[in-house]
């Protein structure tokens, strides 16, 4: 059995491009929400109680610098390995190769702390990579934040060049 392609996957998922995880598709959202109050700031007016997605990530569909208010668990699922940059909020930075190799040290579930801004690319010699994330509490368009390279390397001198080669090396 051969792996399907980029694009049988995006058509048989249902994915669609998104401004920060190449391409997406939303597959839960709960019905049961944390009410108004029910949670510290910034989630005091409300969340679903836990969202997940899946996202694949290809040449033409990068995973862009971003974060996200809210824990996140990234789970490997098919492809090549994926390259995170992980911008901590305390200042450190972090990489991972996110992968099916453990051999070699990659891992297959990620937790991304809420907060932490985070970019990722194909490992060299990688096509594309699916995923999925889940996220507690539910993920709302709020929660998103997209990055600024400049103004992060700034914030991050150590990781500054790091950042820089993400965001501006062509995937795989």
């Amino acid at each position: 059995m051969t792996d399907p392609s980029p694009e049988e996957i995006r058509s048989q998922l249902g994915l669609v491009l998104h401004p920060t995880c190449g391409y997406v598709a939303e597959t839960y959202r709960s019905t049961e929400r944390i009410a108004p109050g029910g949670l510290p700031e910034p989630f005091a007016d409300g969340r679903p109680l836990g969202s997940a997605l899946s996202f694949l990530v290809a040449p033409d569909a990068p995973l862009r610098l971003h974060r996200i208010r809210n824990d996140q668990l990234y789970h490997f699922q098919l492809g090549d390995p994926l390259e995170v940059l992980l911008l901590h909020q305390d200042g450190s930075h972090g990489e991972v190769v996110f992968g099916p190799n453990l051999a070699a040290g990659q891992v297959l579930h990620l937790t991304i702390r809420g907060g932490t801004f985070h970019t990722a690319r194909l490992a060299v010699g990688g096509a594309w990579f699916l995923g999925a994330s889940t996220e507690w509490p539910g993920v709302e368009p709020a929660d998103v934040e997209l990055g600024e390279v400049e103004l992060l390397a700034a914030r991050f001198p150590a990781a500054a060049d790091r950042l820089r080669s993400f965001q501006s090396q062509p995937p795989g």
